[in-house]
């Protein structure tokens, strides 16, 4: 648990970033709280982020996923979809989450996608459906972001890195 796979992007997503100094690869790695919880991030585009993380160790007292940590999985999704959209002079915060729990999980990985549901200028708001290994929807959720304009410290705090991950 805690290991980061490689996030697939574009191309020409990446040199943007990369242009910036910012390095895509750890911008989105779920950071500090996501590596604790073993989420991997599997794709990344604005049109649909895909993402896992196991059931073990994220479970409450009865044993069944924690609905906090669905709530993890999702905001984690659709913030990486937000800020894709927002592009390189946007950051995405996150301003409204919803969680419905249709299922308990006992064992193995959830699987989370998160589509947009609307891009805006100053908004994006995406809908993320976790599901169990059988494919049976666990957790229905909704993010949405605010999409403010890039400041000078947020782009030196993103782009000098002291070997943690930062998200925005």
């Amino acid at each position: 648990m805690g290991e980061q796979q490689h996030v697939k992007f574009p191309q020409e997503v990446i040199d943007e970033y990369a242009a910036l100094g910012v390095d895509l690869q750890a911008l989105f790695s779920a950071g500090h709280l996501g590596t604790r919880m073993g989420v991997q991030i599997l794709e990344a585009s604005a049109d649909r982020v895909v993402g896992t993380m196991p059931v073990e160790g994220n479970t409450q007292p009865y044993g069944l996923l924690h609905g906090g940590a669905s709530a993890v999985l999702a905001e984690t999704l659709g913030s990486i979809g937000s800020m894709l959209h927002g592009g390189t002079s946007k950051i995405a915060v996150g301003v409204d989450l919803n969680c419905t729990h249709h299922r308990g999980a006992r064992s193995g990985l959830v699987t989370g996608v998160a589509t947009p549901l609307h891009r805006g200028r100053s908004t994006a708001t995406y809908e993320i459906v976790i599901t169990d290994e059988d494919g049976r929807r666990v957790c229905s959720a909704r993010l949405t972001c605010m999409l403010r304009d890039v400041n000078r410290s947020d782009a030196e705090r993103f782009s000098d890195r002291d070997g943690g991950t930062v998200r925005p």
